[in-house]
């Protein structure tokens, strides 16, 4: 048997599998009109060069611009209900479980005088008085 070759395509050929990929091509294609920007992101504002003569640009503030920067600058507890990644699980919930109480001397311990606590106090300020009076040079 006599092997068959295949004989290279020629132009006409060529052209009709060029126009049928361009068919394909444009039936999937779809144009895409208004963009935005990620809010996951964090959005850097570089200042204008100090010694730049270029005037300053004149945007319009458009308030859906305005409120995603602001959304995107929110921290997530206030974006989201829930926690979207396991790192965020760990704090989600930062409100204490017992509301605090200035009252209760068993959880609050706050500064307390006493006789001697007010003695010692005075005697330390008293030394430190008299070391700086023997480390101090003299007219």
């Amino acid at each position: 048997m006599a092997e068959r070759e295949k004989d290279k395509p020629n132009v006409v050929h060529q052209d009709a599998i060029f126009v049928e990929t361009v068919r394909k091509e444009l039936r999937c294609e779809k144009l895409h009109t208004e963009f935005g920007f990620n809010p996951n992101k964090t959005v850097h504002v570089l200042p204008e060069k100090p010694l730049g003569r270029k005037p300053p640009e004149v945007f319009v503030d458009t308030s859906e611009f305005i409120d995603a920067i602001r959304r995107a600058r929110m921290e997530p507890t206030k974006k989201y209900p829930m926690p979207q990644t396991e790192s965020q699980e760990i704090g989600w919930w930062a409100a204490p479980l017992v509301p605090p109480n200035r009252d209760d001397g068993r959880l609050h311990f706050h500064r307390a005088y006493s006789d001697i606590t007010r003695h010692k106090e005075s005697a330390l300020m008293f030394s430190k008085k008299t070391e700086k009076e023997k480390t101090s040079p003299e007219k």
